[in-house]
């Protein structure tokens, strides 16, 4: 598969960032993991990270040719932040982890999938 440059002549990339809406702020050391996805559904891991200070990873998770059209699903580790931030918990929490599965169409493109997370919630949305 090939990818192609935008108009402007770059190549998309893929990046996240977490911001807990309980607490206000960006979520730190965060563990992400970035699968992608087959056409059978199985997942096939592509890299793991951190979030950084500012709730986003310090380098795009893929970018030029690595970033691919097909199915990804990112994998936010959050439990352990808001057991960090004195959140109340349950045994086991509502969300121990937080899964987002998303495509890619455009390889040129820039896809930016945050999440904002809640012990009791989360949403995402497609930004750029």
């Amino acid at each position: 598969m090939t990818t192609r440059a935008s108009a402007t002549g770059t190549m998309g990339k893929l990046s996240t960032h977490i911001l807990d809406t309980a607490n206000g702020k960006p979520a730190a050391q965060i563990p992400i993991t970035l699968w992608a996805i087959d056409a059978h559904g199985a997942a096939t891991r592509v890299l793991d990270t951190v979030s950084n200070a500012d709730g986003r990873t310090d380098a795009p998770l893929l970018e030029g040719a690595a970033l691919r059209r097909g199915r990804y699903r990112l994998t936010f580790a959050t439990a352990a932040w808001f057991r960090a931030c004195g959140t109340p918990l349950a045994d086991p929490p509502f969300l121990d982890q937080v899964q987002i599965d998303f495509a890619i169409a455009d390889p040129a493109a820039n896809y930016h999938v945050p999440l904002l997370v809640s012990p009791w919630s989360f949403s995402t949305y497609r930004g750029s």
